[in-house]
């Protein structure tokens, strides 16, 4: 049997095998798939961590049996997505992924549609579960200061996770943003960040004296060091000269939640939410940290306002004249 030619529509930064690790059933669809994952890298402009969640979520569909059997894109229908919705809801998986994924057969059935690759969108009558939203897990004031004031060293390993960690917690930075920023994005004498989030939508976020602090004792006494007189672009970089990695900060906020004796689970997301609710509490408006965090909706913002209930149950008994 005759292999299927690359196509020209694979994106370059997508897993490698493109839409050819969807299962046997992709064949035939080889074309739409990446024709769309090019569309969403290409025209849509979304991260590369975003195409390839589109990507993933997707293969979990084609490569059910339902699906397989399908001979045809046009062939499939809305009992199709039911089965499979209905295999992940007897294995367990969460209301939230069931929704994500719902999300990404839309967005391709809807392109094919515009394509007129097909006729019929099959998950139009296909409703979205309504999982209730979780909140945001945050670190006390005390907990962050405590993460943030571990016994201090002069090796320059320590010098840069401490820059790293004061420089997320002052600015609420998503992680791929701080482990990507380059060194031109930083102003050191303006007191911010220059950041292109998601959608590669600019935004200028301030930061503190202690991150200032923290960033200039890495750039004199450490970077240069870990450089050891080679170049590079990117304002965090490893002992090997390279940029920083999502994986290795993890495993540096592990360590340092040890060393801070934090019984806690900590990710880099937990100081992004953290610098949010403290915000907040401290009576920043909802607007100005939508644009810190680089929120496109507001409605994305507001969950930080469910957090405090103790402070707002004290503003009530304060404020309310039969409180």
């Amino acid at each position: 049997m005759k292999k299927p030619g690359k196509s020209r529509f694979n994106p370059p930064h997508l897993k490698r095998g493109g839409a050819r690790s969807f299962g046997k059933a992709a064949h035939s669809f080889e074309k739409e798939l990446d024709l769309f994952l090019h569309y969403l890298a290409a025209e849509r402009r979304l991260a590369d961590n975003t195409v390839s969640a589109y990507q993933a979520d997707l293969a979990a569909f084609f490569s059910h049996p339902a699906v397989k059997k399908v001979p045809t894109l046009q062939a499939i229908r809305a009992e199709h997505i039911r089965a499979y919705l209905a295999s992940c809801h007897h294995d367990g998986i969460a209301a939230r992924t069931n929704a994500r994924r719902i999300s990404a057969l839309r967005g391709f059935f809807r392109f094919q549609v515009g394509e007129k690759t097909i006729v019929e969108d099959p998950t139009a009558v296909i409703d979205l579960p309504k999982p209730g939203r979780a909140l945001p897990k945050a670190l006390s004031v005390a907990e962050v200061s405590r993460l943030l004031t571990i016994p201090e060293t002069a090796a320059p390993l320590h010098l840069r996770n401490q820059a790293m960690l004061q420089l997320l917690y002052a600015s609420g930075l998503r992680v791929t943003e701080l482990v990507g920023l380059p060194l031109a994005g930083l102003n050191l004498t303006g007191g911010h960040v220059r950041i292109f989030g998601k959608g590669a939508k600019e935004r200028m976020v301030p930061f503190g004296e202690r991150a200032k602090t923290a960033l200039e004792n890495y750039l004199s006494r450490a970077r240069p060091l870990l450089l050891k007189k080679r170049r590079s672009d990117f304002l965090f970089v490893t002992n090997r000269a390279k940029p920083m990695t999502r994986l290795r900060f993890w495993q540096i906020i592990q360590q340092t939640v040890f060393l801070a004796g934090i019984d806690k689970k900590i990710s880099p997301h937990t100081l992004r939410h953290s610098f949010a609710t403290h915000l907040l509490e401290n009576g920043a408006d909802l607007r100005s940290v939508q644009i810190m965090l680089g929120h496109s909706d507001i409605a994305t913002t507001q969950i930080y306002t469910h957090i405090d209930t103790n402070r707002l149950k004290a503003i009530h008994r304060r404020f309310h004249p039969r409180g």
